[in-house]
């Protein structure tokens, strides 16, 4: 057993799982917290290391393409204070940082062990997730996502009200935080809807504009949902009948109804000036091909 403990976190490594558990420090990022445990497999793991620093190290581990829906869906676009796979060392613990280190990487692999997965190994975040932001709040059940808009959203989506989207409706969801002046965002991209509105118009993505703690809480939402969609290294024919599936339980967004809904709320967008006449008009005939087949 190799184990290294701080305020920061523990990591324990039994020779199969690498166990990561965040600390109580007040420094301890939301993200991290609010993730709680994580349990990797040693098969998931395709490599880990101990850098050292000048007051402080950090022990990193990387884990191989596919394996973890989180992973998946920040692409490595968490800061290294909200990334759980990634902890603080102090210098008297830089010997049992290396200990664990090499505990891992020369622990025996199985004869079949994968470099990538058509599955996700770790589960995700648990559910129900929920995050509140200036521009809404934002929760997934497991089943559906579920929108509320807040003061900072813009009065076009405010008005349209509640968003709830039943999961097999949704394709993959969009994230990314606020880099320097750039806004960050969160979409959820429904299925069928080929429409591509500017953040602002889009009643499917809250815009993140602050890169506060809380803005960086909605990747959970992400990698729930992400979790429960089918994976993207799935063979081409499992992903085929999965999809089948969810367009089956999804009639609601397919039906001349829901398109007409959809045409309302694009002039509403249109005519609070969210939408130039280019957009509203491409948006349009976009809904309108899918009414005539």
């Amino acid at each position: 057993m190799a184990e290294l403990t701080s305020p920061f976190g523990t990591w324990t490594f039994d020779g199969q799982t690498l166990r990561i558990t965040p600390g109580s420090h007040r420094r301890v990022h939301k993200v991290r917290k609010a993730l709680g445990e994580v349990a990797v497999p040693l098969t998931a793991i395709a490599g880990i290391s101990y850098e050292p620093g000048r007051k402080t190290g950090r022990l990193r581990v990387r884990l191989k393409a596919g394996a973890d829906p989180l992973s998946q869906v920040a692409g490595g676009h968490l800061n290294d204070n909200a990334d759980p796979y990634q902890l603080t060392v102090e210098p008297e613990q830089q010997q049992a940082a290396e200990y664990l280190v090499d505990a891992v990487r020369f622990s025996p692999r199985p004869a079949d062990d994968p470099e990538t997965f058509d599955h996700y190994v770790l589960p995700g975040p648990p559910v129900p997730v929920h995050v509140s932001i200036s521009e809404g709040s934002v929760s997934c059940d497991g089943s559906r996502v579920v929108i509320d808009w807040g003061w900072q959203a813009p009065e076009a989506k405010s008005k349209l009200g509640r968003r709830e989207l039943n999961l097999t409706t949704l394709d993959g969801v969009d994230w990314r935080p606020m880099s320097g002046l750039t806004d960050g965002l969160l979409r959820f991209r429904v299925r069928g809807l080929e429409t591509a509105l500017p953040p602002e118009a889009d009643p499917h993505c809250l815009r993140l504009g602050w890169g506060t703690e809380n803005e960086l809480l909605t990747v959970l939402v992400a990698a729930a949902v992400t979790a429960r969609l089918p994976h993207p290294n799935t063979p081409a024919e499992s992903a085929h009948l999965e999809q089948g599936r969810a367009q089956a339980d999804a009639n609601s967004l397919d039906d001349v109804d829901g398109i007409l809904r959809r045409l309302r709320e694009l002039g509403d967008l249109h005519r609070d000036g969210i939408l130039d006449d280019d957009e509203f008009a491409a948006a349009k005939q976009a809904l309108l091909r899918r009414m005539t087949g």
